[in-house]
């Protein structure tokens, strides 16, 4: 019954049956005021700027108009997400993924740190949407491994922090590569000069949409405030997360070396605590999160890569052990709780050295932050055995709304490809004439030279292993086994 309603709020910008169910299956409550505003205005082709927070829902208010709108029987790429990092790509991609599952749409993720070759391969398939950081999506432009001949959509996001990093030369060397006809949509937290003048020179009379500004939700964020020395920091840590006892917690800190150092404190003390900071391997960033996400451990220590665009719900606690560069970069951390409608709290540590930098933050707020006293040795002492008893009870991981989708879906191998002769409609058409199996039953399908991997849906998986384990597609009897997760 829940399905059904959150589908019905959806329903009604007219999507396609296919878009609409994996909304429902993503478990989507109604939608967000951004994507009230967004979707009807995509799905009639307007240009847009939008000024909205992280955490307001808005790769959703793009990736379901722009899924709604790709064409499947297109093989080139024809929507184009630039992100500033590649987090933030990684996760745009398991959206767009998700929401156009039953469409059968295929999105690939370029960002450095990562194997050229192995990406050039990957766009060499039918490809519908790319997201991508600029420089390298500008160096397989520049390589003529991405066609972006047939871009019709491109999306913009955190336009300010693609400022902040130096990368509006790049987005500008892009947005020359592309296609004048297409739909420009632009998300920034802040509008400052540059993003506005790219707007100016790069979209056509563009409509501008202004969400919740400056203080994310701040009527459902709980604050406190600590002055404290340095050196005295790591006891305040404890005693204040002994108090506080969050159910998930993010600290961040302002170096890299902080956070090494911080993840080892709290480690040494039995805390269930992981990190992440730039200085890490993708794969391991990538894993740290999507343990984070699932519940495997409570207290994530972390650079400000965590604070943009990383879409983590149910964090209760944002401990800030030290306060950031600049007030923009202390929403986006606070930003990481209080998501989906639910309230958070957020700890600031300052010392009493940075009141100058500390009294930017409040302005930029709007609000002075309330100072609160280090808990006394009595109120840690009375609150350490329900903290402990909570650290040392382990949660059952908790699937996120990615893995719900994918519970009813088996990823099928096959050991033919081009290099065969075959073809996607030679798998749909020999798939789709088992008996018990509808072509609505089949997913993504990734062709290469010597290999193709099938999505079955519906929890058919197991009954279609077996099924061409004596079955030709186009006379070929292919080798079949559940692919590798």
């Amino acid at each position: 019954m829940a399905v059904e309603k959150q589908e019905g709020q959806f329903r009604a910008y007219g999507l396609s049956e296919e878009i609409v169910r994996a909304i429902g299956s993503l478990g989507y409550a109604d939608p967000t005021p951004v994507q009230r505003e967004v979707i009807p205005q995509v799905l009639a082709h307007r240009d847009l700027t939008v000024r909205a927070q992280t955490g307001s829902g808005k790769t959703a208010a793009f990736g379901i108009p722009l899924c709604e709108l790709v064409d499947w029987a297109e093989n080139r790429p024809q929507a184009l997400v630039l992100t500033p990092t590649r987090e933030l790509a990684g996760q745009v991609k398991e959206d767009l993924i998700n929401i156009g599952r039953f469409k059968r749409l295929k999105t690939v993720a370029i960002y450095g740190q990562q194997p050229f070759a192995a990406q050039k391969i990957e766009l060499k398939q039918k490809v519908h949407a790319v997201a991508g950081t600029p420089g390298r999506v500008l160096d397989h432009i520049r390589r003529g491994t991405l066609d972006v001949g047939r871009i019709r959509f491109l999306v913009i996001d955190e336009a300010d922090e693609m400022l902040n990093r130096g990368f509006i030369e790049q987005v500008e060397a892009i947005i020359e590569a592309l296609p004048k006809d297409r739909v420009t949509l632009l998300f920034s937290a802040t509008l400052p000069e540059d993003v506005e003048r790219l707007c100016r020179k790069h979209l056509r009379n563009p409509l501008h949409i202004e969400m919740e500004s400056t203080g994310v939700a701040v009527d459902r964020i709980a604050h406190k405030l600590y002055i404290v020395e340095e050196r005295n920091k790591p006891a305040l840590l404890k005693a204040v997360t002994a108090t506080e006892n969050p159910d998930s917690c993010i600290v961040f800190c302002s170096t890299q070396e902080n956070v090494d150092a911080v993840n080892r404190e709290l480690r040494r003390s039995g805390y269930p605590c992981d990190k992440i900071h730039g200085g890490m391997e993708q794969d391991d960033r990538f894993g740290v999160m999507h343990a984070f996400r699932r519940g495997e451990f409570r207290f994530l220590v972390a650079t400000d890569l965590a604070a943009r665009g990383i879409d983590i719900e149910r964090v209760t606690h944002v401990i800030n052990y030290d306060l950031p560069m600049d007030s923009e970069k202390f929403v986006h951390r606070i930003g990481r709780t209080a998501r989906a409608g639910l309230s958070g709290e957020a700890v600031t540590f300052a010392e009493p050295r940075e009141e100058r930098r500390l009294a930017e933050i409040e302005h930029y707020l709007g609000f002075e932050l309330p100072r609160a006293d280090a808990p006394s040795e009595e109120a840690v002492e009375s609150a350490r055995e329900a903290f402990r008893r909570k650290l040392e009870t382990a949660e059952a991981p908790r699937p996120d709304k990615r893995e719900l989708l994918s519970r009813d879906i088996m990823k099928l191998y096959f050991n033919g490809g081009k290099k065969k002769k075959l073809r996607a409609v030679d798998f749909v058409g020999t798939i789709a004439k088992l008996e018990g199996v509808e072509a609505e039953d089949i997913g993504i399908i990734a062709m290469q030279d010597n290999a193709t991997f099938v999505e079955i849906l519906n929890g058919k998986g197991p009954l279609v292993l077996r099924a061409m384990k004596t079955t030709t597609v186009k006379g070929k009897l292919l080798k079949v086994h559940e692919a590798n997760k």
